[in-house]
Formats: C-alpha cells, structure tokens, sequence
C-alpha cells in the first residue's frame, strides 16, 4: 500500500493551518509509551512550542514526569485511550509493542502515527519478514514455526546453524536461541513454550548497520545518514556516523530499501530499518523499528534536526526538510552496567571526567533505579573528523569500564 493523504499542519501555539485554534492554549501532542524515546519525544515537541500527554502505566515513568500531563493507565483502558484522545491533537508512540488495537481504537477520534497497521507488522516477525519479501528487501532465508509440522518442514530447508526467534514480543536479544543442529533446535521450541517463531539462517556478517526515515502523511520522506552499528548481547552498544565510515554504495542501498519498506505500508512517523551486510559484502534487512531508534540518539548533537524533531514534524504534519549532520560523531549506550564496579558493587560513574573531554553530550533518562542491562542513557562524542571522535570516545569508553570497540 502507498500513496498520499491530505493533511492539516498542527501549528505550535494552538493553531492549526487551517485556522487559529479556539484556545489560546498550545496543541497537545500525545505519545503511547512513557520510556526514553517518549522523553526525547516529549523535549522535542516542548521546544517547539507544543504540550505533551503520556500514556505509561507506571507513575515514574522518564516521559512522564516530564510530561505536561500523564495518563497513568494501561496501554488497553478504555478511560486511557479517551482522555488521551479528548486532550490530544494527534497522538504518536514510542515503542512498538504498545498494542495496535489500542491505536485502532485511538485513530478513530485523532490521527494517529505510526498506524495500527506498520505497529502490527512490526510486532510479528514473520509479517514483518512477508512485508520485507513484498517489498523487495532481501531477507536471510528463514521458515515459520508455528507447529510441529512446520518444525519439521523447517529441518529440510538447509537453516541451520540458525536463530530461534519468537515470533512476538521479542527485542534487545530477547526471546532468541541459537540453534546448531536439528536435536538444538527441537529443544529451543520446547523452551520457548512452542510459541510461533521464526527460524533465520544465520549468515556470516561483516557489520550491521541502520537508517532513520520520517514519512509524512503526504508522502514526503527524508533520511538520516546510514548509521554503522555494533551490538554487544543483543543489545546496541555502539553507532559510528562520519565520513568513510562505511562505502557510499552500501549507503545507497540502504536508504534505498528503508524508503522501499516505508512506502510499502503507507507509513507516516519516524521509521527505522536494521540490516545486515554479509562478508562477501551482500546486505540483508534485519527488522523494522516503528519510531525512533537508539542508532539515531547522535543526531541529538549531531545534526540540525534530531530524529524527534522529526517524528514532531510528522506527527503534527509539519513541512519535512532534509536533515544534514554537521559533525562526526559517535553515540555510545550507557546501560546499567556503568554503575557497577568490577566487584559489583554500585558506583557513580565518572561524569565529571567524561564531560572534561571535548565534544562530549550526556543523555541521562532520569530513571530511577540502575540494574544491569538496563538502558539508562547515552554518550554523544562529536567533532570534526571519525578519527577525532574515536579517539576522544575511547577514552569515554575507558572511564566508563566499557569495552573498546
């Protein structure tokens, strides 16, 4: 599906480009989800002018208590969805497994980005994996577990030594097995309960990268520059943005496919594409982010306009412009761990000697309570060159009891 849709500009201070709003108080922009992506999202739409409304279940939720307003229900109350959308002029979310009936249920009173339907797609690895197929985007070669019949379907198909993955509700390395041989992988469905899964074929990779899109509901798109990663246990631990950091073939690619996947479904909001690139320097598409992502946290320092300015524009139907990144830069994952010394025992990290070196941004997400594993914020290095802020993030990294890279 694609295509373009008429649309209203929801200006800042409580207009709209179609009339002045009948209040003298600023629109309120609303996001399902009260994590840091919401909290950034909130800042961001504050800068420009907006009020904001939060709907997280927990009362210290980082968006939340930011918020100029937060509704502490569950994501699928029926009292939640309607005072978020009695007070909101057009609502957003900041995870993607916020349950897509509820934003069904939300856009039928506001315009809601991303849709219910993108959210769906994302929640389910093997949609996902058809939505790359009827796109265009190569994919590993993978089978659908959903019996056991297709387990034993999946054991003629030549995938191992694969990845196991829940088909629902898996992220950050969650709900995946690696499995070597046909008696591994029967042992790993029964582990995880017989669930529907997704079996990949595990490829030999020489890095993993992302792109950052933001579809409005015209069908103007734009995109970050393609950001090189590295993954630690599933989990993201480092991104590399500057000049050479990776060919300008691969990056063509890249925003090739990503734009391919956003047009696919239609998609309005901030949009984020994984893929693989393979030793023998193929690349495959990975899984989609529907929201912003924390290979984008550079653009926070690094560019003229971050990914939540983006995703403010696109929620409020804003006019998109090209974003451009005027330094090098390198974004490093601040997970519990940093607190914790070598002995485990918890610590206050050395901020004052990582903020001493040039070019350092600290991102912390006012969470309360640090617990290994746990995202807690982010370390933006900027500067002129990839050299310069290599150098000057390593020896962040050092401080900070993080592995080199």
């Amino acid at each position: 599906m694609s295509g373009k849709t008429q649309s209203v500009a929801l200006l800042p201070g409580g207009s709209s480009s179609n009339g002045p709003s009948s209040s003298a108080e600023p629109l309120t922009l609303g996001v399902m989800g009260g994590g840091q992506l919401g909290r950034m999202f909130v800042h961001a739409a504050q800068t420009m002018g907006y009020f904001t409304a939060v709907l997280d279940p927990d009362a210290q939720s980082p968006a939340g208590r930011v918020s100029h307003r937060h509704i502490q229900t569950d994501y699928t109350d029926p009292s939640g969805l309607k005072e978020l959308a009695a007070c909101s002029a057009a609502i957003t979310t900041e995870f993607e497994n916020v349950p897509a009936p509820a934003l069904r249920e939300l856009a039928k009173l506001r315009p809601v980005s991303p849709g219910a339907e993108a959210v769906a797609i994302a929640q389910d690895r093997a949609a996902e994996k058809a939505h790359f197929v009827k796109c265009g985007v190569p994919c590993a070669p993978y089978a659908v577990i959903e019996s056991a019949v297709q387990l034993e379907d999946a054991l003629s198909k030549a995938l191992l030594p694969g990845i196991l993955k829940t088909a629902r509700m898996g992220y950050d390395g969650k709900g995946q097995v690696r499995v070597k041989d046909t008696a591994a992988l029967r042992d790993a469905w029964q582990a995880l309960k017989q669930v529907p899964c997704v079996l990949e074929k595990m490829l030999s990779l020489e890095l993993e990268c992302s792109v950052i899109v933001a579809r409005g509901r015209d069908g103007q798109m734009v995109n970050f520059p393609v950001q090189r990663n590295l993954h630690r246990e599933g989990i993201l631990a480092v991104t590399e943005v500057y000049e050479g950091h990776l060919s300008q073939a691969l990056q063509q690619q890249a925003v090739a496919a990503a734009r391919s996947i956003a047009e696919g479904v239609n998609y309005v909001g901030v949009l984020c594409v994984e893929f693989f690139v393979l030793q023998d320097g193929s690349m495959v598409v990975n899984e989609m982010a529907p929201r912003p992502h924390n290979s984008g946290h550079y653009t926070l320092d690094a560019c003229d306009q971050s990914q939540f300015d983006l995703q403010v524009r696109t929620l409020a139907s804003l006019p998109l412009t090209q974003p451009r990144q005027h330094s090098a830069a390198i974004m490093i994952n601040l997970l519990g761990d940093v607190w914790f010394d070598s002995k485990g025992t918890m610590r206050l990290p050395d901020w004052a000697a990582v903020l001493a070196l040039p070019g350092t941004h600290l991102h912390l997400y006012g969470k309360t309570e640090a617990r290994k594993a746990r995202k807690m914020g982010h370390l933006n290095v900027t500067g002129v060159s990839g050299a310069d802020v290599r150098s000057v993030a390593l020896k962040a990294a050092a401080i900070l009891g993080i592995e080199a890279f």
